[in-house]
């Protein structure tokens, strides 16, 4: 089993933003792949079904995303799935909007999300993806910009973004990492 967490804060408050990348892809894998993420279980939605012929499980975690490790353990100790079956899909402020990257591991970097699960795994070898929301015009505004409400104008770069981040992940289920990382970055 293929598990597949998507980074964000609880949709009811902030959907619309651009830190809640990650959910939007799962939400567009879900919808195509006919998989309801409507289950609770270790502070996360989830939901099962196939993709590409590979069992999966989508995983958004309910605790706000600095504390997203908290979440993810659970569903990796709980199902006795390896690091490489691990794939996390989570915004990125060093992307350009509309664009995306797959890495097979790798450090954090800044983002807070990703801190939370490789400091409670203990361990950063695992695949993501990440989708480029671009930068704020001031440092000091980095978190009204991830959080706040994104502007009209920018919505259609960040859909596209999400969509090829939700093709990456299609790719390295159907052809690996490698495979995705060539076609994607």
């Amino acid at each position: 089993m293929k598990l597949i967490v998507g980074l964000g804060n609880p949709e009811k408050d902030y959907s619309n933003t651009r830190h809640n990348m990650g959910f939007n892809v799962l939400n567009l894998l879900a919808k195509e792949y006919d998989i309801d993420i409507s289950r609770s279980k270790f502070e996360a939605e989830y939901g099962s079904g196939m993709i590409e012929g590979k069992n999966v499980m989508l995983i958004k975690p309910q605790t706000f995303m600095n504390s997203s490790g908290r979440s993810v353990i659970e569903f990796v100790n709980f199902y006795k799935v390896p690091l490489e079956d691990l794939i996390v899909v989570y915004d990125d402020i060093d992307i350009d909007i509309s664009c995306v990257r797959v890495r097979k591991n790798g450090s954090p970097g800044s983002h807070n999300g990703m801190k939370s699960i490789v400091n409670i795994l203990a361990d950063d070898r695992f695949p993501r993806v990440r989708v480029g929301i671009g930068k704020p015009l001031y440092d000091d505004d980095l978190i009204n910009y991830v959080i706040g409400a994104i502007p009209e104008e920018e919505i259609p770069g960040l859909e596209e973004g999400v969509r090829k981040a939700k093709d990456a992940i299609v790719e390295i289920l159907k052809n690996g990492i490698d495979s995705a990382m060539n076609k994607f970055n």
